[in-house]
């Protein structure tokens, strides 16, 4: 990857201070089995760094052709899709989701009466398709929400990485014929709760273009970018630039959770997971970040509106709120709550101070299980990408500490 800081308006030695300080902190103390990380301003790639190894036990190290699995950092990128059919007027924001699935018409809202027992309500509103991209329309996971399906330790070590309620065979399709008979946690645009809200959209893209979501990623997204290893599955002959997800083992080292050669991203999938679906390479999603940093265009290819991404990067959250105000008591995200708004399919920055950390209102943030992590900040024209392999991705403050890094390096 070409690189040049001074073009990038940034302070070279400045930014050699990340790649210092994650081998030392994260890498060499066996934190992180390897990592990399890109820094772009206006454009221009100013950083780009390979830590460590991609695959310990292949003796692979980390380098540019490496591919990740990116898990919810997918969202965004859906969301773009669904918004690029805004531009076009195939939906709007306040269309009723039953509009594209007529399956979800007669959804009801599960509530608790002053008898304490659960009774099923109508809701005050239909869920929207700005719902389904702010978490907002009150769905839970099939089957409900319990924790059950993410905890480590009912999975078999290299077995892979899938959610329980996925079954073989599953598609988007199903996952809606699934949620038809379930009840809505909340009523739409009452609460905040980090669910499967984007696989619902993904299959309203489907439904609304007439084509599966990964063929209509490819043609409105991939390939326009020029994100050429970004995709559903891995395949056979692109199988070495693979590698497994650790975590950490009862005597606390570094041990794999997924094999890349058992991995279920070797299949080819049907379920076309819009929420956290998606592999991709450092340089592929740094293209796809630039989108959000630089209104909308990132090397001369127009994806969106500049102003479309102004809304993408809108706190949507009630009263102009951060997540802390709205969340299900219990949920989680792939950020810190404090301070942070929510736009459509990412964070939004509203308050560095209640953040604790450097940056910038409106900036625009998510991350991937497996502690991949990126942010576009438009106010700078900056976008930031982190890719590694290790889950859960809970634990370390790596995503306020690369700020600090990346921002002191700004040399204007």
């Amino acid at each position: 990857m070409k690189v040049n800081a001074d073009a990038a308006g940034l302070d070279e030695g400045r930014l050699e201070r990340i790649a210092e300080y994650l081998r030392r902190c994260y890498v060499d103390r066996g934190l992180l089995p390897g990592c990399q990380v890109a820094v772009s301003r206006g454009g221009q790639i100013g950083f780009f760094r390979s830590l460590g190894m991609m695959d310990i036990e292949r003796g692979r190290p980390v380098d540019e052709t490496t591919i990740w699995r990116i898990f919810s950092m997918t969202k965004p990128v859906t969301a773009v899709a669904a918004l690029m059919l805004y531009e076009r007027g195939d939906l709007q924001l306040d269309d009723q989701v039953s509009k594209f699935l007529p399956e979800l018409a007669g959804l009801k809202v599960r509530e608790q009466g002053t008898d304490g027992k659960e009774r099923l309500v109508d809701p005050e509103r239909p869920v929207t398709v700005w719902d389904l991209l702010t978490h907002m329309g009150g769905f839970g996971f099939p089957g409900g929400r319990s924790p059950k399906m993410w905890a480590l330790a009912n999975r078999r070590p290299g077995s892979g990485f899938v959610l329980s309620y996925l079954r073989q065979g599953a598609t988007l399709g199903t996952l809606i014929e699934n949620l038809a008979d379930q009840p809505l946690e909340f009523h739409p645009g009452t609460r905040w709760m980090y669910t499967i809200s984007t696989d619902v959209c993904a299959r309203v893209v489907e439904v609304v273009t007439g084509q599966s979501f990964d063929a209509y990623l490819q043609e409105a997204i991939f390939g326009p970018l020029g994100m050429v290893d970004t995709g559903f599955r891995v395949p056979d002959g692109k199988l070495d630039r693979f590698g497994p997800i650790y975590r950490r083992d009862v005597r606390h080292t570094l041990a794999v959770l997924e094999d890349p050669e058992r991995s279920p991203f070797r299949d080819e999938q049907t379920f076309l997971s819009g929420g956290g679906g998606l592999l991709s390479t450092t340089a592929d999603y740094i293209r796809f970040s630039d989108v959000l940093a630089n209104g909308g265009v990132s090397r001369g290819v127009r994806i969106l509106g500049r102003k479309t991404i102004e809304l993408m990067g809108s706190n949507h959250i009630p009263a102009g709120g951060d997540l802390r105000s709205v969340a299900v008591p219990g949920n989680c995200g792939e950020i810190e709550f404090d301070g942070m708004g929510f736009g459509l399919s990412v964070a939004v920055g509203i308050d560095p101070t209640r953040m604790r950390s450097v940056g910038s209102v409106g900036e625009m943030t998510w991350g991937g299980a497996a502690s991949t992590t990126f942010w576009a900040d438009p106010s700078e024209s900056l976008s930031v990408v982190f890719m590694t392999q290790f889950l859960p991705s809970k634990g370390n403050s790596l995503r306020r500490e690369l700020k600090a890094l990346v921002y002191a390096a700004l040399a204007d």
